[in-house]
């Protein structure tokens, strides 16, 4: 790509189960769109319900990128999303069409508008004692560590017992937690289009998707995937970390029936949507509006893609 890009690059996002896929799709239809998910479990091949990853007829309404590009076994990551998607990208401008980010996983997203952390490289041998300390003390006590010296900084990690080892890792090497050493230039520069829907209508859509993929088949897909990596693993594997599979788990081994399961997974959908929705306004500058604004305003930042390129 030699000539400079006429605008930013748009990317959609909207908390679970908003409609980000349909809408995307409703916009192909009528400008030469190609999809690049921004999802850090649709990556993955074979989690196919419980990710409500876009359907065999979706994928051929639109050429769609980074769906099916990691086993389960992998922990794919921030570094390698970017790397991928920065690929894709490119390739989709090569052929003249407009590539439109789409998807929830804020963190691959804020990744792709500043670049990546420029922090040390992994060092296994500190990693592994993090990660006994992980599982001898618990997520509780490394975050207070954490707090102890650097309360934003354990703030930022949400509870994630993977970016808690790999913060800890950093900063046991260093001395400073991974947040201080800045970023690389991103490639491309992105202009985010967020949406959401009022509170009851999120949650009934939440739940009328759960209850469907529970009935499709999500317990047997996450037996599957328990059988392919340990779900007691710590940290735990990346793939687990996905939203419910622990749920349709306990199903598949009778310990939960598909109602709890159900009410469960929707609590925490609930609860990630607004992690997601606040995400959004402070980390990607992006202020939700309704589905029908957000639409109308890609749509005119594609015409207007399109008259300066043309």
């Amino acid at each position: 790509m030699t000539a400079p890009l006429p605008l930013s690059l748009p990317a959609l996002t909207a908390p679970t189960a908003a409609g980000k896929t349909a809408l995307a799709l409703r916009l192909a239809q009528d400008f030469p769109l190609e999809l690049v998910a921004a999802d850090a479990f649709t990556v993955y091949r074979g989690l196919e319900i419980g990710t409500a990853k876009p359907t065999a007829q979706e994928r051929a309404a639109a050429p769609h990128h980074l769906l099916d590009v990691a086993d389960v076994t992998v922990n794919y990551d921030v570094a390698r999303y970017v790397h991928d998607a920065e690929a894709a990208i490119s390739a989709v401008l090569e052929r003249g069409n407009i590539p439109l980010v789409v998807g929830g996983t804020g963190f691959y997203l804020r990744a792709l508008m500043r670049g990546l952390p420029l922090t040390p490289p992994a060092n296994p041998a500190v990693r592994a004692g993090v990660e006994a300390e992980l599982e001898r003390r618990g997520l509780d006590a490394l975050l207070a560590d954490m707090a102890a010296t650097d309360p934003q900084e354990a703030a930022r990690m949400e509870r994630n017992p993977r970016r808690v080892v790999r913060a800890l890792e950093v900063f046991r090497q260093t001395g400073r937690y991974p947040g201080s050493f800045g970023h690389s230039a991103p490639r491309f520069r992105f202009q985010v289009f967020a949406f959401t829907r009022p509170g009851p209508e999120l949650e009934d859509r939440m739940a009328r998707r759960v209850r469907v993929m529970l009935a499709r088949g999500w317990p047997q897909e996450a037996a599957w995937l328990a059988g392919q990596v340990d779900p007691a693993t710590l940290p735990r594997p990346t793939a687990w970390q996905a939203l419910g599979y622990t749920e349709a788990l306990a199903v598949h081994r009778g310990e939960l029936s598909p109602g709890a399961a159900a009410e469960q997974v929707v609590l925490a959908s609930r609860q990630y949507a607004k992690r997601q929705l606040t995400f959004a306004r402070t980390q990607l500058g992006a202020a939700p509006t309704t589905p029908e604004t957000a639409e109308s305003a890609l749509r005119a930042h594609l015409t207007a893609w399109l008259t300066a390129g043309g």
